[in-house]
């Protein structure tokens, strides 16, 4: 049994005419576990109103998605953790940023003096208002004014990480300890350097500095057992969640997890295939064995004398 929050919208994002919430918290009726999943880049809501300021078409804005990830790990609230996931789409907003990490290109007027606009993200077209999706396609016609967008992160993203915030301050009260496992998928072409074989799944730790190495061993090594190719943080070692919110000396641990599209969705039409029930299936059995790891076998003593 489980239940689902949906905080108020701000008045966005809208489908069609009708508001909806702009993120969802799933919760079981009781949390058992001390884990946190987070699925922010799953959202495939997208706003009349944002569609008409793109050059894109339904398809195309879709590319950056993290297709049905909320899906794929839906059956972890059955388990006893809760899980947030937005309804907005990456491409609207993309909360595994800073607040303001902003292109001033995009915008009819000054940004205010505190936005990032000169990190790496930022020139990849990748901020928190996102300039591309997959690809290097850009999303707008022309420039958003500066109101749009700041009202996009007051409305959306802060009350997006005040939520995710809250639930891992709970966790972490109720159980000592929080593991946060923020859910993302990849292109189904992503290599690793240096290697011929494609990944099917990333394991991102910030190196070691957002989780227990012995967490981002277990969760490599589980996912192993299950027949998957798993590497360890390249070329995806977390982002702007995993590394904000772990922190393992205090008993917050984040880890990544990147999923190769290619196992369960066509990228051309953006349709599920036959590969995702099993996948799903063997996610299940992943939280499992990590829930079952943390309850028996997991020490942060250790952690603390290392």
């Amino acid at each position: 049994m489980q239940e689902a929050e949906r905080p108020g919208t701000g008045g966005k994002p809208d489908a069609g005419s009708q508001a909806v919430a702009p993120f969802e918290i799933h919760r079981p009726l009781q949390q058992t576990e001390p884990f946190v999943f987070n699925s922010p880049h799953s959202g495939r809501i997208y706003p009349d109103s944002f569609l008409s300021l793109s050059r894109l078409d339904r398809v195309a804005i879709r590319r950056s998605e993290d297709h049905f990830v909320d899906e794929l790990f839906a059956s972890v609230v059955q388990l006893g953790a809760p899980m947030l996931a937005a309804q907005f789409p990456r491409a609207w907003l993309d909360v595994n940023r800073e607040p303001y990490e902003l292109d001033p290109r995009m915008f009819d007027g000054p940004l205010p003096p505190f936005a990032n606009i000169g990190s790496m993200r930022v020139a990849g077209g990748l901020g928190t208002i996102p300039r591309l999706v997959a690809e290097n396609m850009d999303i707008y016609r022309g420039r958003l004014s500066v109101e749009e967008g700041l009202s996009r992160i007051e409305q959306v993203y802060r009350p997006y990480h005040a939520n995710l915030r809250r639930i891992i301050a709970q966790t972490h009260v109720q159980f000592g300890k929080a593991i946060l496992i923020d859910c993302h998928s990849m292109p189904a072409n992503v290599r690793v350097a240096g290697g011929s074989r494609r990944p099917d799944i990333i394991i991102g730790d910030r190196y070691g500095a957002s989780a227990a190495h012995d967490l981002s061993r277990a969760a490599v090594s589980f996912l192993s057992g299950l027949g998957y190719h798993v590497v360890r943080n390249k070329p995806y070692a977390g982002g702007f969640i995993t590394e904000h919110y772990g922190r393992p000396g205090r008993g917050l641990h984040a880890l990544q997890i990147e999923i190769n599209r290619g196992l369960y969705v066509d990228e051309a039409s953006l349709e599920k295939t036959a590969g995702f029930d099993l996948l799903k299936a063997d996610l299940w059995e992943f939280a499992s064995q990590m829930m079952a790891y943390v309850r028996e076998g997991f020490s942060e003593d250790r952690l603390a004398a290392e």
